[in-house]
């Protein structure tokens, strides 16, 4: 390993959180490489998560809106989902968007390193290529972003009949039927998509309910949602087995009311949570600190190794979202370079769940305000009171807000309905610059729009509200 390169930041992936902190180190002047062990730049998000996902869920959103044109007073006539075209155009977007990648890292002078990197002591990393020699770099600051991958139940493996999020975008048939274990985001994601692909789609979830980190109400309208779909939902639902077969897979699961039951079908899709891709980084050698797998750090993402940040997945006690680890990287790559940045608050970090009807959501759910003793208002306002939703014939759904009883600050607003996953963005600023529900009141929101149901939403809050 006698060759070295020297640079003042070395990033490990390039997911979100990674090329966004290479690329703004370079912007603020940094000599950068980013070191990265797939064949292609965007890490899990980009290649086998977030946009391959939500490309498919848009094919699935035109093809219902085929199904409703009579409603619309257009007459489609024969029409099918091509299901070779919608992969290749999936895997258009996903490309276009990783070779943009490559086009900024050029444009920036950021030198793209091919390989696996490992700790190999303070400022150094070890650089094994897919080919040739191995070699080491060396850094005057280093951040790991190397994301985190699909956990799989106690001894089953990815592959034939067993499903993680990498191998059901790549299927070369949509499946006739297909069991999801795991009703979190990624879960309910793919049921919504497959169901109107005309998969018939069973959801298990262990806990009470459906995507269990959003707010009750919520829960309880997807489910609902979901349920006039066609799609079978068991929550409180331990699996117990899972077999695959030559022609079917059988899922055995002791349901909520204890008595067992069993489930067959052509696939079976794992979504129970992600894992930290660390093993192998020989961090065990270095004064990080792990958790479990997971990195603990500080506000500004460093560890316990000086120079040493962690960022996006691989972070305890952070959301495991692509625009999380974006941020992480600002915070973590401003404080490398000396420039003024605050910690990142993650009460308000979106959530947002591309199903349909959408779910997103910031900030405190009611559950959640109760437990610290906060004596708030909730207002809610549904979509049947919306113009537009009704005018788009998505009048499904509702945004809540909770507000401080005492000075009207927005604690949380949850959201289910039409384009909820773009509403957020108004919800997330106004509480990062601790807009009041009065304020938002006093905003004039554009008409006919879907977003102004956040104006009904904080008149809501007072028992003022106009369209309802």
């Amino acid at each position: 390993m006698a060759d070295k390169r020297k640079f003042d930041l070395v990033v490990v992936g390039s997911g979100p959180g990674g090329y966004w902190a290479a690329i703004r180190g370079a912007e603020y002047g940094l000599s950068v490489a980013v070191v990265e062990k797939d064949a292609r730049l965007g890490g899990t998000c980009l290649l086998v998560g977030c946009i391959p996902t939500k490309a498919l869920l848009h094919n699935a959103e035109v093809l219902d809106t085929f199904r409703r044109a009579q409603e619309f007073g257009i007459r489609a006539g024969e029409f099918s989902l091509d299901w070779p075209l919608a992969q290749s155009r999936k895997d258009k977007i996903v490309n276009k968007h990783s070779k943009g990648i490559e086009f900024l890292f050029r444009k920036h002078k950021i030198e793209w390193i091919k390989g696996r990197a490992s700790w190999a002591g303070p400022g150094r990393l070890a650089v094994a290529p897919p080919e040739g020699a191995a070699f080491e770099l060396e850094a005057k600051n280093i951040i790991l972003a190397t994301g985190s991958e699909a956990r799989l139940l106690p001894g089953l493996k990815a592959g034939g009949r067993v499903l993680t999020n990498v191998e059901i975008l790549s299927l070369k048939d949509v499946p006739k039927s297909l069991v999801i274990i795991g009703a979190g985001a990624v879960g309910v994601e793919f049921a919504s998509m497959y169901v109107r692909f005309g998969t018939q789609v069973t959801l298990l979830e262990m806990l009470p309910r459906v995507l269990p980190v959003e707010d009750e109400e919520i829960s309880r309208e997807i489910e609902k949602a979901l349920k006039k779909q066609k799609i079978a939902i068991h929550t409180g639902a331990r699996v117990e087995k899972v077999e695959p077969g030559p022609d079917k897979v059988k899922v055995s699961f002791t349901a909520a009311d204890g008595k067992a039951q069993a489930l067959e079908a052509e696939q079976v899709l794992v979504a129970v949570g992600r894992k930290p891709v660390t093993e192998g980084l020989n961090l065990e050698a270095s004064r990080v600190q792990l958790e479990r797998g997971f990195l603990r750090t500080d506000g500004f993402m460093r560890t316990g190794e000086p120079g040493v940040y962690a960022i996006g997945d691989i972070v305890a006690g952070a959301p495991q979202l692509a625009h999380a680890a974006s941020m992480e990287g600002m915070v973590a790559v401003a404080h490398i370079a000396g420039r003024p940045i605050q910690p990142l608050d993650y009460r308000l970090c979106p959530n947002c769940t591309y199903c349909e009807p959408q779910v997103a959501s910031v900030g405190l759910t009611e559950q959640a305000a109760r437990d610290r003793g906060l004596r708030y208002k909730a207002g809610k306002f549904s979509f049947a009171g919306n113009s537009k939703a009704t005018i788009l014939g998505q009048h499904e759904g509702f945004i809540k807000m909770l507000a401080d009883e005492k000075d009207g600050t927005i604690l949380g607003v949850h959201m289910i309905g039409p384009l909820v996953t773009e509403l957020v963005s108004e919800a997330t600023l106004g509480m990062q610059l601790q807009v009041s529900a009065d304020e938002l009141m006093q905003t004039i929101h554009a008409h006919p729009t879907v977003y102004e149901a956040m104006l009904d939403a904080a008149n809501s809050v007072y028992g003022l509200t106009i369209n309802m």
